[in-house]
Order: structure tokens, then C-alpha cells, then sequence
């Protein structure tokens, strides 16, 4: 039987090993998602710095000191909470930063969940550098599950193309190489236009791939989008509208499990909607 203090999982993104901690650690999470995981690992006591961003769970943040945004760091602060730990995702923290972080900080982890299952090893990671080994089994044996009944609900209904919206003016969605995509993908729903890249592209109502659009849906975030969208869109397209929680879709972390969950009863609703 596999270990989680074994070696592999304890290589993160970036292809550094880190070691196992010995004694109370002071973790900085600049990424709003795997701030929740760490909570959700046992670790808020550990938890000595956020972002604003970080908003999940609620209470118990209240009293984490914030050190700015994920893009805009207050390095200054940031020094003065004299962490031994930051974790910072690939695309949500800029390089140049988390060089100038793992200068003087003595572990930074790096993470890049791309897709649902990518969660499994962040999930080991954490887990194996902390101590919570048991925490993070029973998320990986919870993502597992949610993942398998995710993928039975996609495949008992016909796939549908989805035009999934995160911003009004310029109206942009997301590419197939993004964590929502990968995430959607898991319930049967394929995102256009299908390319990769640019991942957060801008379009017009005139693009020839919105011919393939079977249904649109409005996130929740970065841009909120309301109810007052919906005929808007709507009258755009010609197609059936939704609102989203962007939360569920583009959050990883602990949050994945609830976002399976989520989108697969979301899909069933759609599904059996008249």
C-alpha cells in the first residue's frame, strides 16, 4: 500500500519536492480556491496570511490578515507575517512575483489544476507536506466519486455545445484549455468556439461558431451577471439562457467535489426542464 509521505506526492507543479513540515507551519495562500482547501484540510490555524479574494469559509477568514490580490501582492505585508509557507497557483499569480517571493520564503508550492482530476495530487500534495493525510484521502475518495457520477450523467444525455459567458462589453467565454471547460466537459457539456487558445477570448454576436451553440450560459463571475441579462442574451442568440455559480465551475481545491455535484443536478434540471 502506497503512502502519501511518499516522494511523489510531494513534487509540485513547478517539479519541486518539498519535505514534510515538522511542527506548526505559517501558510500564506495567495489563490482563493486552495485557501478553502486548507481550511478544509484542518489547517486554518496555520493560516497566517490570504487575498481578498479569499472569501471561503467566510468566518473563519475573518480574522486571516489580507496581503492583497492574487495579481498585486503587498510584499511588504506579506514580510511582515513571516510565513514558511505560500501557495500560488500557475495562472492566477504572476511570475515575476512568486520569484521574488521564493527568494526570501522558505517553501512556495506551486500548483495548476487544469481539469477536475487534477485536484487529486494538490489534494495528496498538501496533504503529505501537513500532516493531513487522512483529510486528504477522504477528499481524494469525495472528488473520485463525484467525478465518476459527473461523467455517468454526461454520458446518459446527448452532448450539447455550450457558450459559457464571463464578461459583458467586450462579451468574452472561455476556451477549451481552461479549468471551467475541462470542468463542464465532465457533464456532457463541450464549450465553443474549440480552440485553445487565446483561453479567455473575446467575440462578437456575428462569430460563425455560435451557429453551433445549443444552449448559453451567464457566470456568476468574474462578471456577475443577473437575471436582467437573461433577455439580453437571449434575444442575441436565440438560445436557451441560464445563470451559472461561477464558483462551482472555476474553483478548485476542495471546492470541485461541490462543483461535480452541482453541475451534474444542473445538467439533469436542463435536461428535464420543458
Amino acid at each position: 500500500m502506497q503512502n502519501n509521505n511518499d516522494a511523489n506526492f510531494l513534487v509540485d507543479a513547478s517539479g519541486h519536492r518539498h519535505q514534510p513540515h515538522c511542527g506548526p507551519a505559517r501558510i500564506v495562500s495567495l489563490v482563493p480556491s486552495l485557501t478553502e482547501l486548507v481550511c478544509e484540510l484542518g489547517l486554518a490555524g496555520q493560516l497566517v496570511g490570504r487575498t481578498g479574494f479569499c472569501i471561503h469559509p467566510r468566518e473563519t477568514l475573518r480574522a486571516i490578515p489580507k496581503v492583497g490580490g492574487t495579481k498585486d501582492v503587498n510584499m511588504a505585508r506579506l514580510r511582515e507575517l513571516a510565513p514558511t509557507h505560500v501557495i500560488v497557483n500557475v495562472d492566477e499569480n504572476r511570475r515575476e512575483c512568486v520569484e521574488e517571493i521564493a527568494a526570501w520564503v522558505p517553501h512556495v508550492i506551486v500548483t495548476h489544476p487544469c481539469a477536475p482530476e487534477d485536484n487529486l495530487p494538490v489534494y495528496r500534495l498538501l496533504g503529505a507536506i501537513y500532516g493531513r493525510e487522512a483529510e486528504a484521502a477522504r477528499l481524494c475518495a469525495d472528488l473520485a466519486a463525484a467525478l465518476k457520477d459527473a461523467r455517468a450523467v454526461g454520458a446518459s444525455l446527448p452532448p450539447e455545445k455550450v457558450l459559457y459567458l464571463i464578461w459583458r462589453e467586450p462579451w468574452m467565454t472561455v476556451a477549451r484549455s481552461t479549468y471551467i471547460s475541462a470542468m463542464l466537459a465532465a457533464v456532457g457539456w463541450q464549450t465553443v468556439p474549440e480552440a485553445d487558445a487565446p483561453r479567455y477570448p473575446a467575440f462578437g454576436w456575428d462569430a460563425p461558431w455560435l451557429a453551433e451553440v445549443s444552449r448559453v450560459f451567464l457566470s456568476s463571475e468574474p462578471y456577475r451577471f443577473r437575471e436582467r441579462h437573461l433577455a439580453e442574451v437571449a434575444a442575441a442568440t436565440g438560445r436557451p439562457v441560464a445563470l451559472i455559480d461561477g464558483e462551482m465551475a472555476s474553483w478548485y481545491g476542495s471546492r470541485a467535489v461541490a462543483g461535480l455535484r452541482y453541475l451534474s443536478g444542473l445538467r439533469r434540471a436542463l435536461a428535464d426542464a420543458p
